[in-house]
């Protein structure tokens, strides 16, 4: 017994002593005026807030690429380079959109979903849409014009999500459109008509698409169409005009910054952790009092884009037994579209990567924190942890599990694959005042960024890198996470086809 207490002792001592170690290390790379220096780049107003496809985003990837290179990372790409092509298509919206019912008409919409089309014909009023106002009726080739929502919902989201299922319903009837009347407020109008009514970027896909079905939300101030066509009931032949023009798809590419490091163990150098971030934001938008229209993205996520740099620098300098794979993506806010490419077409088997270490978040409102989405989800958490503490930081969990943060980031491409992917952010304990300051603001520039926490913030994750990809055992889902099933099959199954580079 006494021996064991001994033994136990000696294992303590002898761990604290290498992460005391690791923690010299880690930090010997790491300095204040470099991560300064970097996000003023990469957020300055010269790169226009870095939007997906833009000549500043490609100015943003040669910078990356040029210090990935510098600090003696192995390119990963395509033809010898740093960069995977990512090939996109915009849809262009609507120049116009016009509905008239009768002698009624509207001024103001959101194209949900549409298509070029001028339809005139027969239109049928079906109050809230419900199941039972489609059944015994014939839809087919019809506009069908409802309220919007249900005699319950109050709130937007709740009016948005009964409109998913009155689309289903009406392209099963094979309606030609759909119209909800809605009454909203402008501030309400404006704020998801940036949303609904811009360009939308995706994927190019190579197959033949379905033609969209048509649903529009049509502002009705005072709801006084929907109470006219409510008094008339099924009296009145309704007959409709619709014109949506102007709708059209361009076709452009982007590119992931992609490079690698061989580990230096001859066994677990097989075995690769990806480190990942996105250096994409959200471009030039409405001027705001100032006349500030650049979204900077200092802290989302210039951050997170220095942050993977930093420990590129690091394990470049000091290798680490397991092998390295530095990921930057485009497009994540356009909806993940670099992860997800990337993942459908990796560089790399997706068997071969044991961890996926994201850095990604929204800005912070507590410097003496960590907050790591996914931190108990996976077997490491406490790499992490300590980590932080040994910069004197404490290390918390996903505050707001309601948002489903851990699913809105690059990190779930990789977690829907099987592989472990928490994502590591700023010091974040709620959705308050000061992360919507700047979270998607013209004001999310590099000077209002508290450095000396920054600084201790790149070191903690540079140590939990470092950590993870010496740790013998090799890390996994907790078990029990919705993704570890994921994880059991990816790593059994080993039927990857991609080519391991040299």
């Amino acid at each position: 017994m006494k021996h064991n207490l001994i033994f136990a002792i000696l294992v303590g001592f002898s761990l604290s002593i290498y992460a005391q170690s690791e923690a010299e290390v880690a930090k010997s790379t790491i300095f204040k005026n470099d991560i300064e220096s970097h996000i003023y780049f990469l957020a300055s107003d010269e790169l226009k807030g870095r939007q997906t496809g833009s000549g500043e985003l490609d100015i943003a990837a040669a910078y990356i690429a040029n210090m990935l290179r510098k600090f003696g990372v192995k390119p990963a790409g395509e033809n010898g380079s740093f960069y995977q092509n990512v090939p996109l298509e915009k849809i262009i919206p609507a120049k116009n959109i016009s509905v008239k019912i009768n002698d009624m008409s509207g001024d103001k919409f959101w194209a949900l979903y549409a298509r070029n089309i001028d339809f005139k014909g027969e239109a049928i009023y079906l109050g809230y849409g419900t199941k039972e106002d489609f059944e015994g009726k014939d839809l087919k080739g019809k506009v069908l014009i409802v309220k919007v929502g249900t005699s319950e919902t109050k709130d937007q989201r709740s009016k948005f999500m009964a409109g998913r299922a009155k689309r289903a319903l009406a392209k099963e009837a094979g309606a030609e459109a759909l119209i909800e009347l809605a009454e909203v407020e402008q501030e309400m109008y404006e704020r998801y008509s940036h949303y609904f009514n811009e360009a939308k970027t995706g994927l190019k896909s190579n197959e033949e698409k379905e033609e969209q079905f048509v649903h529009l939300y049509m502002i009705d101030k005072g709801m006084a169409i929907a109470s006219k066509l409510e008094a008339s009931g099924a009296s009145e032949k309704l007959q409709v005009e619709v014109k949506v023009e102007g709708i059209k798809t361009e076709f452009f590419s982007s590119r992931n910054v992609v490079g690698y490091l061989e580990g230096s163990d001859p066994e677990l150098k097989d075995e690769f952790v990806i480190y990942s971030a996105h250096y994409d934001h959200v471009g030039i938008g409405k001027p705001n009092a100032e006349n500030d229209s650049i979204y900077n993205g200092a802290r989302d996520n210039a951050v997170g884009t220095v942050t993977v740099l930093s420990v590129a620098e690091n394990l470049a300098k000091y290798p680490v037994k397991r092998s390295s794979l530095f990921i930057l993506f485009t497009g994540e806010e356009k909806g993940l579209l670099g992860s997800k490419y990337y993942t459908e077409n990796p560089v790399m088997p997706l068997d071969k990567m044991v961890y996926c270490f994201n850095s990604d978040g929204a800005g912070y409102n507590d410097t003496s924190k960590i907050t790591i989405f996914g931190l108990h989800r996976t077997t490491v958490g406490q790499h992490m942890i300590d980590a932080g503490s040994a910069f004197g930081l404490t290390v918390i969990d996903d505050p707001a599990p309601e948002q489903n943060l851990f699913d809105r980031s690059d990190n779930v491409n990789f977690a829907a694959k099987g592989i472990p992917a928490p994502t590591f952010s700023l010091g974040f304990t709620a959705f308050d005042e000061e992360i919507n300051k700047y979270y998607h603001q013209v004001t999310d520039n590099p000077e209002t960024l508290d450095y000396d926490y920054l600084e201790k913030f790149f070191k903690s994750y540079v140590l939990a890198s470092r950590l993870i990809a010496n740790d013998p055992k090799t890390p996994f889902w907790t078990e029990g996470d919705k993704y570890y099933e994921a994880g059991v099959k990816l790593y059994s199954s080993k039927k990857e086809e991609a080519p391991v580079l040299d």
